[in-house]
């Protein structure tokens, strides 16, 4: 879920379509993981928040012609092609409006909280449309973790990397994006009331999907870089041939799921 009102990685850039991509390849095989371990089948109404077209494809195969999605963003041009039986897209403001219905059996949103100030009152909201028994999947990232893009920075190649991802970060701190720490997220679904609340991490060492993720984000964003003095083009271009050779061992901030049940 990205917004595009001053947003790095704006959904209308060339290489939006490239950088979903890249990060379906890196994240979705974990999120589907929990999402079968969670009991996922046919008949389930799902709530996908901040949806995304591989997971809301994934999951309307699981629910069947029997189940119910509704796929909600605040952006929805990308789930033109999956609005058919049994998906339903919305507009949605998670942080402003309430749930699109209850009664549903799961919700699952990820890196959706990233776009939301009042992220208890999301919560809730997410809590307040599952049925008794329903069960909540929320995934975010906590970059003050891990905040390297190399975290073996034994040469200057990984030097480079790391100051581009520090240089990132603090592009997306200047635009009000306030980077959630996952790490909180097992206390906050206790708080809204989840029992049977776990969580564990993702965190890839050295994955041929970091690498075209990076490279894509990088290509995104590099005029802000440039414009704000954080790297010059020769730092770009060199980072992304060293991006290419496949030398570097690039990593991602852990992707912390937590999941939980309503009484």
């Amino acid at each position: 879920m990205m917004r595009t009102d001053g947003y790095l990685l704006d959904n209308r850039q060339t290489e939006a379509a490239e950088h979903f991509s890249a990060f379906a390849a890196l994240f979705d095989p974990t999120t589907f993981r929990h999402l079968e371990e969670l009991g996922i089948g046919s008949g389930w109404r799902c709530w996908e928040v901040g949806a995304g077209t591989t997971v809301v494809s994934w999951l309307a195969k699981k629910v069947g012609p029997t189940g119910r999605v509704v796929a909600t963003d605040t952006d929805t041009a990308r789930l033109a092609s999956a609005a058919r039986p049994p998906v339903e897209v919305r507009v949605h403001d998670l942080g402003a409006q309430e749930p699109p219905g209850e009664g549903f059996d799961l919700v699952h949103a990820r890196l959706a909280l990233v776009h939301v100030t009042d992220r208890e009152r999301a919560l809730r909201s997410m809590v307040k449309a599952l049925r008794p028994g329903g069960r909540l999947l929320v995934e975010d990232a906590d970059p003050a973790l891990q905040p390297l893009l190399c975290p073996d920075e034994h040469g200057p190649e990984q030097q480079l990397a790391n100051r581009l991802r520090h240089g990132f970060r603090g592009l997306l701190a200047d635009r009000g994006t306030d980077l959630p720490c996952g790490r909180t997220l097992p206390r906050q679904l206790r708080d809204a009331g989840l029992t049977r609340v776990q969580a564990d991490a993702y965190f890839p060492l050295t994955s041929p999907a970091c690498a075209a993720l990076e490279s894509v984000t990088i290509r995104q964003i590099r005029d802000q870089l440039v414009t704000a003095g954080l790297a010059t083009d020769q730092d770009i271009d060199r980072h992304l041939e060293n991006v290419m050779s496949g030398a570097l061992d690039l990593t991602t901030a852990p992707m912390i799921s937590a999941w939980g049940r309503k009484q």
